[in-house]
């Protein structure tokens, strides 16, 4: 059993992940379709996916106690996107399936070189409102990890975790600039896309402007040019590892669900970085989001062999 990383308090850290779940249909082609007409797909599958979702899944995977708080519809697919976060090991409690409303879900689009088209329907009918979700049991969580998708409930659940000393992580993905503007200030850790961090922050210095929010990490992360971030005003890079690209489609959600453990593991954010690029690396060289991602060993081994 591979040893705890340099830094790390136990191996098995909490982590509440809050946000979007989504099921996702996914078609394999050799090439993204461009414009009308009919194409033949090499391979199809239907699972679970979402960001604050598959983060979740990949904390259970590598071996961290993963709690997943969210919102979907009394359907068919919100039935088997809970069905299968369960089998992943994450607890479910928090996720709640609500008569008449419906369920997100995604048509994704993947070619032979591991890219994809992602097209998604965040559901309808579904509650704003977060006041039943079971805000004291924060204190028991090593960290927080959220997605931009359910701002109003981020903001509750960030503005508990920050009274009670629990660090926070906000997968930065695309979102309306005053999502951002509400919810940075509360965030610990933030970790846009380069989409993202462009939308928001335009292209003079983005980070820096990202930064003035008031997270003590601001990072962007950049595909196969790794992640840069700034830490009490420094910069930082951690190059990605190289690695035979077969999938990218959970990458990023797997990425902030290991940077989000390594945290709750009393990690820094050079070891966060680390941890976390291994993890994501290593499932890109595997097809589909959630059954590419690597467990905490083989994570750990190919993180090392760059260390050493």
């Amino acid at each position: 059993m591979t040893a705890l990383p340099e830094g790390w308090t136990r191996r098995d850290p909490t982590v509440i992940c809050l946000g979007l779940t989504a099921y996702d249909h996914i078609w394999n082609v050799e090439s993204i379709p461009e414009g009308a007409g009919k194409w033949r797909a090499t391979d199809f599958v239907s699972t679970g996916g979402g960001m604050a979702a598959t983060a979740a899944v990949a904390v259970a995977k590598l071996g961290g106690r993963a709690r997943f708080w969210g919102r979907a519809g009394d359907d068919a697919a919100g039935h088997a996107m809970r069905d299968e976060l369960s089998a992943a090991g994450v607890d479910v409690g928090g996720l709640k399936l609500f008569e008449g409303a419906q369920s997100s879900v995604s048509g994704v689009i993947v070619d032979a070189a591991g890219e994809r088209l992602i097209v998604n329907f965040r559901g309808g009918g579904l509650p704003v409102a977060p006041d039943w979700l079971p805000l004291g049991d924060i204190a028991n969580a090593g960290a927080v990890l959220a997605d931009p998708r359910w701002p109003e409930a981020v903001e509750a659940v960030f503005a508990a975790a920050r009274k009670l000393g629990v660090p926070t992580v906000l997968d930065a993905d695309v979102a309306e600039a005053s999502v951002f503007e509400r919810l940075l200030p509360l965030t610990d850790h933030v970790i846009f896309s380069e989409q993202a961090l462009a939308a928001f922050a335009g292209a003079d210095r983005p980070l820096e402007k990202a930064a003035s929010y008031g997270s003590a990490i601001t990072a962007v992360t950049r595909g196969g040019e790794g992640i840069d971030w700034l830490e009490d005003g420094k910069p930082h890079h951690y190059p990605a590892f190289p690695v035979a690209v077969v999938d990218t489609t959970g990458a990023g959600d797997v990425f902030h669900g290991a940077w989000a453990m390594a945290v709750a593991a009393g990690a820094d954010a050079t070891a966060a970085a680390g941890f976390a690029s291994a993890a994501a690396g290593l499932k890109c060289t595997r097809p589909t989001g959630r059954r590419g991602i690597p467990d905490f060993n083989e994570t750990v081994r190919l993180w090392r062999e760059r260390r050493t």
